[in-house]
């Protein structure tokens, strides 16, 4: 199994610690493109073509438990 499906893995049975970088990383993985609003926010949207938009605040160290089952529910099951 590589490295990025066991990321994925440990991302959907533990949603309360992921980190900002890892989901960034799944999700760009998935086509998605990353954003940074101007003026210094710390929410990101990632876009794709046909989807919704996720908007998720940059948090440290931990990303909360609603927005990671949000790209959860984004992405399915199948990385």
């Amino acid at each position: 199994m590589g490295q990025l499906k066991k990321l994925w893995e440990r991302i959907k049975n533990n949603p309360k610690t992921v980190r900002f970088d890892e989901l960034s990383k799944i999700l760009k993985h998935k086509g998605y493109n990353e954003r940074q609003p101007n003026g210094g926010s710390s929410h990101y949207t990632y876009r794709k073509y046909g989807e919704y938009p996720i908007t998720i605040p940059k948090a440290s160290p931990y990303i909360k438990e609603e927005y990671v089952k949000q790209v959860i529910d984004a992405v399915g099951e199948n990385l």
